[in-house]
């Protein structure tokens, strides 16, 4: 029996870039195919070829056996590959149903759209899915993102789709929602739906896949069966090289209290928080999603100006109404979302690396161009920024070089105090270890910073202290000998757990 999919040798490049060179992969029917490598590694150029997005510039593609090219995504479509990309592609101010049926609504005999066939045919599509809570006259924009998601795969079961490619599934869902798309993947190999599978993140390699393939440089390195690779094994095909420690954390003596925060409120997200951050030290937050990290987060860098309660910088009142007052107290934010509110990603490194201090580099009414140049040419040698140069357009880079950047960017306003939210999101197993590595630097050359995530092991990995969340407010705290994944989750979920026990108020 033919492959459902097969590619031989396919190549593509782009302007100074050779992002495929004769790779060849292949994905039978009811098999998750999970495919890895790192950012740049050439998986979403592979996807966008798959799904008719790109045209190879060499190589064959099959489909049960016969060779196919597409010109157009809808060609793809028309045999039954659909793609669901990390940003989900739907219209939030339509409904479920019009969501699920866009560009191939039902229509009645006399030819004007059959609102009620769509509503009927959506309902049964997501029951299969086991998403019968979902209203299909639900406005999509009212939606949690594992709901969007799930209307997503249903539109693609609605053209019959019988290779589902799912990128980066999981980014952005609770622990709740994962369960339910693995559940809904398992399905859907049961009913022989071929699956691609990309993921930064191996347990669900390990959890999920039939087989993995990992690409490198824009090269084939291996396919092999799940039960027959370790984790290990696949993170040395992917980065060339072994990873001796995911988390370098490096021993510091924390210095002197740089924030003092007491009896902070922003509500509904913030409510009476109380800390302290010092010199030299990483404070990892933790808490579920909704729990108020971000907000939190925001309160601080004057995005969310607080309605009550004290901020001390280095023992001194501040007052912060906004972000220009808290950079000129020396604290730096890196948001969660690098690309919407971190970069200017149609413009350049060099234009990036200065935003953060843009005011000093002006002379008169014109920019320095010198001083940018030396300033970005220095960020790429001392954060080892992987890009063509300095021209480069930013949207062009891998995740872990734009959140580099991110970094140098605020680093170059040389700050006291630096929050990091969520730092590692989204990039691949070799830029994680780059960017701990830098973080740990950091706290030891006397930086103190606030690191916000969701990977509990990264949280234990690198934090001295570890600060949990709640409904808005601070429950638990842990040194780093004391903490374990089971007591962060616990005081995560657990009413009850005391802030005023656990958490000493400064």
């Amino acid at each position: 029996m033919p492959a459902l999919l097969e590619l031989k040798a396919i190549s593509k490049t782009f302007p100074g870039v050779r992002a495929l060179d004769n790779v060849s992969f292949d994905v039978n029917p009811g098999e998750v195919h999970a495919l890895l490598g790192e950012n740049g590694a050439g998986k979403s150029t592979l996807i966008k070829i798959i799904s008719g997005v790109y045209r190879p510039d060499g190589g064959e593609m099959l489909v049960d056996g016969q060779p196919v090219q597409f010109t157009n995504p809808g060609q793809a479509q028309a045999i039954g590959i659909a793609t669901i990309y990390q940003e989900l592609g739907l219209y939030p101010e339509l409904t479920v149903a019009e969501n699920i049926f866009m560009g191939h609504m039902p229509r009645t005999a006399l030819g004007s759209l059959d609102w009620k066939t769509a509503q009927a045919r959506s309902r049964e599509l997501l029951d299969t899915l086991e998403a019968t809570e979902l209203d299909v006259r639900a406005r999509v924009g009212t939606l949690n993102v594992g709901n969007r998601q799930r209307v997503e795969i249903a539109k693609a079961l609605s053209r019959n789709a019988r290779l589902l490619i799912l990128d980066e599934p999981t980014a952005a869902l609770t622990s709740r929602d994962v369960d339910q798309l693995f559940n809904i993947v398992r399905k859907l190999r049961e009913r022989g739906v071929g699956l691609i599978y990309i993921s930064h993140r191996l347990e669900e390699v390990f959890e999920l896949a039939d087989r993995v393939t990992v690409l490198r440089d824009g090269q084939y390195i291996s396919t092999r069966p799940v039960s027959e690779v370790t984790e290990p094994e696949l993170i040395r095909a992917m980065v060339g090289r072994t990873l001796d420690n995911l988390y370098p954390k490096l021993d510091t003596t924390p210095g002197e209290v740089v924030l003092r925060v007491r009896d902070l409120h922003r509500r509904p997200a913030t409510r009476g928080v109380s800390f302290e951050m010092r010199a030299g030290e990483i404070v990892g937050l933790a808490g579920l999603v909704g729990s108020g990290r971000s907000e939190m987060a925001q309160v601080l860098f004057g995005f969310l100006p607080a309605d009550s309660g004290t901020i001390e910088v280095f023992g001194k009142p501040a007052s912060i109404k906004s972000p220009s007052d808290a950079m000129r107290l020396g604290i730096a934010y890196i948001p969660e979302d690098r690309q919407r509110q971190g970069l200017i990603t149609p413009m350049t490194v060099r234009e990036n690396s200065s935003l953060a201090v843009l005011r000093q580099m002006v002379r008169g009414p014109f920019i320095d161009r010198g001083g940018e140049v030396s300033l970005a040419h220095s960020s790429v040698k001392q954060l080892d920024i992987r890009t063509p140069g300095i021209e480069q357009l930013v949207r062009n880079l891998s995740g872990g070089n734009q959140q580099k950047i991110v970094i140098a960017k605020w680093l170059a306003s040389k700050p006291k105090f630096l929050i990091v939210d969520e730092p590692t999101r989204g990039i691949d197993v070799g830029a994680k270890a780059e960017i701990h590595r830098l973080l740990s630097s950091l706290a030891a050359q006397g930086l103190a910073i606030l690191m916000i995530s969701s990977d509990l092991p990264e949280v234990l990995g690198m934090s001295d202290r570890i600060l949990v969340m709640r409904q808005g407010r601070l429950v638990a705290e842990y040194s780093r000998a004391e903490a374990t994944q089971e007591k962060i989750v616990g005081a995560a979920m657990t009413e009850g757990v005391s802030a005023v026990a656990e958490v000493p108020t400064p």
